[in-house]
């Protein structure tokens, strides 16, 4: 016999694969209405220990803002303190007597009062101080 012989040929199998297409859309699962319910409960929980956290947490990062800002007010109020204290120094410095009588002196020409440029002023009676403001008032 030869090899050709002895070597039987396979069968050829033919396979049909069919589609079909399912709807599911109709089905319903049931599911009972305590578990929803249960489920309900969960889920509010859950919300509510949230919306708890997220307000703890509001408020304590708020407190740290408003720490920093708290502290950045007083250095602020430190500064102005400073600056404060130092203008009124100069203040001092710039209203004092003997500065002001050298400047009059020195840069202004000015000198002190002779006693002949001062006149003496004697205050009026109070009638004629009423005549004065009624013929004042008259005038247009």
């Amino acid at each position: 016999m030869t090899r050709r012989t002895l070597k039987k040929k396979a069968p050829v199998v033919t396979e049909f694969r069919t589609v079909r297409r399912i709807d599911n859309s109709r089905l319903v699962r049931n599911v009972a209405p305590l578990k929803m319910r249960n489920l309900y409960r969960t889920v509010a929980l859950g919300a509510v220990i949230a919306a708890f956290l997220t307000l703890y947490i509001y408020q304590h990062f708020r407190c740290i803002d408003l720490s920093f800002q708290l502290e950045s007010v007083k250095a602020q109020q430190a500064d102005a303190a400073a600056l404060n204290s130092s203008l009124n120094l100069q203040i001092a410095g710039l209203s004092d007597p003997r500065r002001i009588d050298e400047i009059a002196r020195q840069q202004l020409g000015l000198t002190e009062v002779q006693p002949t440029q001062v006149q003496e002023y004697e205050a009026p009676n109070g009638a004629e101080v009423a005549t004065v403001r009624y013929t004042r008032a008259s005038r247009p």
